[in-house]
């Protein structure tokens, strides 16, 4: 039998990877869906650690690599993620893979007949994880200056400066201005990260924010933190704990 963990906080694509990974093999026994940070920590320190892990990069209270900073797993792990390829390449190594989403029966098999192939010669060693950290997490080196947004018909590209967050609302991804106006996106959260670089923090799942629109910040329940923002803006942006050092030092250090 083969155990497998699911990490990825989005229903129906963890209900999607376990159905397929059925259909490819009735001997995979799926042992958990994890849907953030704190839960998988808390999961690894108290199960055994299952074959193979299929994980998600962008969860709601941080990224997936922050689990594997607190538990030293000795597993192979497939990736799963929106990222281009272009931008995983220099990361193929034995033992660990990359689906991009949106994954199918035939992408999803070739990973499990890699793990297969591989798992006798796994590095559990590899730096792999600080690789794929800083390449995620650094500024382009030929850094955009603006991103394009959707006013009816018209298209309209507006300096990153001059946007104080992104935000994820409905499936849909919009831009917040200082201006105090919105405008939808066509990029992915995950996407716009990598495009906006150290000077945006991304503060959960559903918020990216602009060093320049923060004035202070502020400890809430459960050693969360609340940004303040320098601007009017109707909703709460929450660091949640597993991500408060790492916002204090970009914020002390930007």
């Amino acid at each position: 039998m083969l155990k497998i963990v699911i990490i990825e906080d989005e229903r129906l694509t963890a209900q999607d990877l376990i159905n397929t990974l059925h259909k490819i093999d009735l001997n995979i026994e799926v042992q958990a869906v994890l849907t953030s940070v704190e839960e998988a920590v808390e999961y690894f320190q108290n199960h055994p650690f299952p074959n193979l892990l299929f994980s998600d990069i962008q969860l709601p209270d941080g990224t997936s690599f922050e689990i594997f900073e607190k538990v030293k797993l000795t597993i192979p792990i497939i990736f799963c993620t929106a990222y281009d390829q272009y931008a995983l390449q220099a990361f193929n190594v034995n033992g660990i893979d990359y689906l991009l989403k949106p994954f199918s029966k035939d992408t999803v098999s070739k990973s499990i007949d890699k793990y297969k192939l591989l798992k006798g010669d796994i590095n559990y060693e590899s730096d792999i994880f600080t690789q794929l950290k800083e390449v995620l997490r650094r500024e382009p080196s030929s850094q955009r200056t603006s991103v394009i947004v959707y006013q009816g018909d018209k298209i309209i590209p507006i300096l990153l400066e001059n946007i104080a967050l992104f935000f994820l609302e409905d499936k849909y991804v919009f831009a917040y201005t200082f201006e105090q106006k919105r405008h939808i996106v066509s990029k992915t959260m995950d996407e716009l990260e990598v495009l906006c670089g150290t000077r945006y923090f991304r503060a959960n799942r559903q918020y990216l924010v602009n060093r320049k629109a923060i004035k202070n910040a502020a400890r809430h329940f459960n050693r969360k933190i609340l940004i303040q923002l320098n601007l009017d803006y109707p909703d709460q942006i929450l660091i949640g704990k597993l991500k408060t050092t790492q916002f204090l030092d970009w914020l002390a250090g930007y």
